[in-house]
């Protein structure tokens, strides 16, 4: 790395983002972008790439393996539909946080951990490992000196958030009630059609977790696929950021927003961040918990959220109820799952 100047700058220059990976061609597409950048995008997806991202494909070896140097990046997980954005859009604003939300370098190397013990997996699991710390350390990039990475990555992430987190990283799981994780499911048309998309995957994984769970995905009706979701991505973070690890903190999303500075506060001490009571009231005061956090440039508020969740309960009440049955009856049937905060 010493003798090449494009690896000498990408491992010092967060600009250059490795953006998404082709396991075909074994590449990296490279996009180059800006701090503002980082900080107005919501998703580091696809959605990221207009006219005006310079992007370029790279062999993935043609890359530094930036080692011990590397500085650790924070972490946010989540079930999804929890607020989680809007919380990485809060912590930006405490201290020198350069938020990376949800970027798809991680979607593959998660797609790989599935595969990695089965005959069609791409890499060993020796190079999964080695390139995940890669991977890690690439995003673990800054634009100033003392400035921490903190990703928010998506739902699906969690199943290798242990792998993520290493022994230095820190990590925020936030989650609500099954009961309200539903109803805000329910509340919208797009949420409602991602989560039944992403069930046969997450059926897949909850199967893995228990090998005798004793339903297939077919058998349940569409709100019980909400729950099974729902179960998934708890029992997931029940394996993978054990609440009981002092790196990891869980929150409860509809606990925050009823005493939303606490529970920033609190967020910001896990995390090493400064945490300046004027600078938190300030943040709560201003324009992030009346926007969409998805999309600024859309209204939307907590009294709003809990409407659409009110109404949601009131339109499919029965179906709710044969949901959280069916999530009790396996919690009561595994126990290792705990006590699941149902309502």
């Amino acid at each position: 790395m010493a003798d090449d100047p494009f690896q000498r700058r990408f491992a010092a220059d967060a600009s250059l983002l490795p953006h998404m990976a082709d396991l075909a061609t074994d590449r990296i597409l490279i996009a180059l972008v800006s701090e503002a950048d980082y900080r107005a995008a919501s998703f580091l997806d696809q959605r990221l790439l207009t006219d005006r991202i310079g992007r370029e494909w790279m062999a993935w070896d043609a890359l530094p393996n930036l080692g011990p140097a590397a500085r650790h990046p924070h972490f946010i997980f989540h079930t999804g539909h929890v607020g989680s954005t809007l919380v990485s859009r809060l912590l930006a604003g405490i201290g020198e946080v350069l938020p990376v939300r949800e970027p798809m370098l991680l979607r593959t190397l998660a797609q790989v951990a599935e595969r990695t013990d089965r005959p069609e997996s791409v890499w060993s699991p020796e190079l999964y490992h080695q390139r995940l710390a890669q991977a890690v350390g690439w995003l673990g990039r800054g634009f100033a000196p003392g400035q921490r990475a903190m990703v928010k990555a998506s739902s699906v992430i969690t199943a290798i958030a242990d792998d993520l987190i290493g022994t230095e990283g820190r990590a925020l799981f936030l989650y609500v009630p099954l009961v309200r994780y539903i109803e805000t499911i329910l509340a919208g048309e797009a949420s409602m059609a991602e989560t039944l998309a992403q069930a046969p995957a997450r059926m897949a994984r909850l199967a893995k977790l228990f090998p005798d769970f004793p339903f297939a995905l077919w058998q349940l009706p569409p709100v019980t696929r909400v729950a099974m979701s729902w179960l998934c991505e708890m029992a997931t973070a029940r394996r993978t950021l054990p609440p009981a690890d002092p790196r990891h903190l869980w929150v409860d999303f509809e606990a925050m927003l009823a005493s939303p500075a606490a529970a920033l506060t609190a967020q910001s001490l896990h995390f090493g961040l400064p945490a300046e009571t004027d600078r938190i009231e300030a943040l709560l005061a201003g324009p992030i918990l009346r926007q969409y956090s998805k999309a600024p440039e859309h209204g939307y508020s907590p009294d709003l959220r809990r409407q659409l969740q009110t109404q949601a309960a009131a339109e499919h009440g029965a179906a709710i109820a044969e949901a959280v049955a069916w999530v009790e009856a396996l919690a009561a049937r595994y126990k290792s799952l705990g006590d699941l905060p149902i309502r």
